[in-house]
């Protein structure tokens, strides 16, 4: 007999086993989940206790879904049911009861960005009443040793007035640059993200004397401590060790200069020894395929963006 049951805050250990026994099956490579990690994503991105669902044979975890609540509406950010009790109905019953309770409660937007390649997942959403809105892009761009990018010759220093400058999130959001309409981005690269990981976050930035006019968001990972901020902060970011990589979290410019300016912020952190880039989940609106690539980006993956209405049955 199979027995649901939505979570509260005191649950986190329970969502913890749950994640482990159902989701890491399937992810092996994935570090396991822990209580520290999972408390991370509630600040990170509003994971709600209340909106997870753990699915239980006896008094053993077989199902979990985590939801996360913003006043935009709810993503399910994780669902997963354990190898042994697939194709039993209990991934559906996991979405339509949260459905159910959002239906109520509200909001009622539920969202899900799921990796194209998870075809069993894709095809959940779609048969519980989901409806593809958009795809969502993985991006990379990796330089060797001596590759520069020939659209940025002599652009290191070009004395025009323009200067680079490290910026926080805290410095775009004093210039109204955050919380202004912002192009459609994933869950876990939105304004609301930005905030709550600021410490975690370094930038720079092209400005002028008047302005900000282009700027880049990144967390190292294998950049010394930019995944280390319990003992230094974002401003120590740029001691990169070689080969180091980064994640970007946001990239934008305010100008129409074919990519210039944002191709002058990728050179300036190669120089300090980030050699590859990855920039997760883009939507189309957000940035154009054709400019990515100009930057050097090439398309690695692709999530499908599920959309549905939280409705009572």
């Amino acid at each position: 007999m199979t027995a649901y049951r939505f979570c509260r805050s005191d649950d986190i250990g329970l969502l913890v086993d749950a994640l482990n026994r159902c989701w890491s099956p399937y992810f092996p490579d994935e570090p396991a989940m822990t209580p520290a990690s999972f408390k991370r994503s509630i600040r990170d991105l509003q994971v709600w206790c209340s909106s997870c669902m753990v699915a239980f044979a006896g008094s053993d975890p077989v199902g979990v879904l985590i939801g996360a609540k913003r006043p935009s509406g709810t993503l399910v950010h994780k669902i997963a049911v354990h190898p042994d009790h697939r194709r039993q109905g209990h991934g559906r019953h996991l979405l339509a009861s949260l459905g159910s309770k959002l239906a109520i409660l509200g909001p009622p937007r539920i969202i899900a960005e799921v990796p194209k390649a998870l075809a069993p997942a894709c095809g959940l959403f779609s048969a519980s009443g989901y409806v593809q809105e958009g795809r969502l892009t993985d991006y990379v761009l990796h330089r060797e040793e001596n590759d520069v990018a020939p659209e940025a010759a002599g652009m290191s220093d070009d004395h025009d007035g323009r200067f680079v400058i490290p910026v926080t999130v805290d410095d775009l959001a004093a210039n109204g640059l955050l919380g202004e309409p912002h192009p459609q981005v994933c869950w876990e690269r939105s304004v609301e993200t930005l905030t709550a990981r600021k410490d975690d976050i370094a930038g720079l930035a092209v400005a002028s004397d008047e302005r900000i006019e282009a700027y880049v968001l990144y967390v190292g990972s294998g950049v010394g401590p930019v995944g280390n901020t319990a003992t230094r902060g974002p401003r120590d970011a740029f001691s990169a060790s070689s080969g180091g990589a980064a994640e970007i979290v946001s990239l934008r410019s305010f100008i129409e200069d074919g990519g210039a300016r944002l191709t002058k912020l990728l050179l300036q952190l190669r120089a300090r020894g980030i050699r590859t880039f990855r920039f997760p989940k883009v939507h189309s609106a957000e940035i154009s395929k054709e400019l990515l690539e100009t930057l050097g980006f090439h398309p690695a993956a692709g999530h499908l963006l599920y959309a549905a209405m939280a409705r009572s049955d």
